[in-house]
């Protein structure tokens, strides 16, 4: 697995009313706990394990254009991600979930291809709004670079009884592409699997 460098961690006990606003944060939920890291999609399923873990939701998530190879300074990265909660203990609780789930969770690397292909058993509130499915269902998390994630995608969706819930159609901000696709834990598994096989075929033999 490449690991993922986390960058920048700060919080916010109570922040201004008019940052809030401008987040689309309730006044109930005046406590933010922000992130940068080198890796979107892993910080976006390491955002998800914070809303299982404590109360919290998910207020802002963004990549950045081009990726962690070319962030314009130092602690930018791939990702900013934030969370609001009622109490800094809450905020406090979630970051230590993600932080945690980020030592867990990143990018496969075959050939030199990197590509991420995971399996959310139980999904929270901020992937199952991603993925228009209910709190607690599984997904298959599915990111690869730009044609490698197209011909891996229609093997995933073949292998197995999933859905496609959302397509990342490339280029994304980082230049890659992918998908979420929803299903029985042991149909995302398989999704999974045949993902990743997928890109390692393209990896090995591109032409």
């Amino acid at each position: 697995m490449i690991p993922v460098n986390v960058l920048a961690v700060r919080y916010l006990a109570n922040a201004s009313p008019s940052l809030l606003k401008g987040l689309g944060v309730s006044k109930d939920t005046p406590s933010l706990g922000m992130l940068t890291t080198d890796c979107d999609d892993a910080t976006y399923i390491a955002l998800d394990a914070a809303t299982k873990a404590a109360d919290v939701k998910v207020c802002y998530g963004r990549s950045f254009y081009a990726g962690a190879a070319n962030a314009s300074t130092p602690n930018a990265g791939e990702v900013i991600g934030i969370i609001a909660g009622a109490t800094p203990g809450a905020v406090k609780s979630g970051m230590d979930a993600a932080l945690s789930a980020l030592e867990r969770v990143g990018f496969e690397e075959v050939n030199g291809v990197p590509y991420l292909a995971v399996t959310v058993s139980s999904v929270g509130s901020f992937l199952a709004g991603e993925a228009k499915v209910a709190e607690g269902s599984a997904i298959a998390y599915l990111i690869a670079p730009p044609l490698e994630s197209m011909y891996a995608m229609d093997a995933a969706l073949k292998s197995a009884d999933v859905k496609l819930c959302k397509l990342y159609a490339p280029p994304s901000e980082t230049n890659f592409g992918g998908g979420l696709l929803s299903g029985t834990q042991s149909a995302c598994d398989s999704a999974r699997d045949a993902f990743a096989q997928a890109v390692a075929e393209v990896a090995r033999s591109p032409k």
